[in-house]
């Protein structure tokens, strides 16, 4: 049973936040999203540069949890330290990175110069609460100093 609705996620988990601070069994409750749509925000510009480098440091990061990893379970000749084979396997990772983002850039032939962030966002939250709890939530939401209702007040 819908006891609020909210215009941003924000406000709707700081509803759940009060409730939980006033003894309020919140797994009872849901936040639904309403109004979905998906929203890219462009980042910035793609050069073959800017591919290369973020490939070249997610392979470092790999490259160099493999090289920890083999160092720490003696996999290669125990005589070689864990962090010198970690600092091997970051440089290894950042070339063969730096190289594959290179060529992945290149192969989208300019159809995709940027770099973007994807998500999804909604118009308003709707905070339900199992039936049998709603009638004790609403009265925790009127009361004074309570956050409220939120966009709609016909609950």
């Amino acid at each position: 049973m819908a006891v609020g609705s909210y215009a941003s996620y924000a406000d709707a988990e700081r509803v759940v936040d009060y409730l939980s601070d006033q003894g309020f069994p919140v797994e009872h409750t849901v936040i639904v999203g309403r109004g979905l749509r998906s929203v890219e925000r462009v980042t910035g510009r793609l050069t073959m540069w800017r591919a290369a480098g973020s490939s070249a440091i997610s392979g470092a990061v790999l490259g160099a949890l493999f090289g920890w990893i083999f160092g720490l379970l003696d996999w290669v000749n125990p005589l070689i330290a864990g962090l010198l084979l970690m600092l091997y396997g970051a440089v290894f990772g950042a070339v063969v990175g730096g190289l594959l983002g290179l060529i992945s850039h290149a192969l989208t032939g300019g159809r995709r110069d940027f770099s973007s962030v994807s998500g999804i966002e909604a118009d308003r939250y709707d905070l339900f609460v199992d039936a049998e709890y709603a009638a004790q939530a609403g009265d925790l939401l009127d009361t004074e100093g309570a956050p409220g209702r939120g966009l709609e007040t016909g609950f």
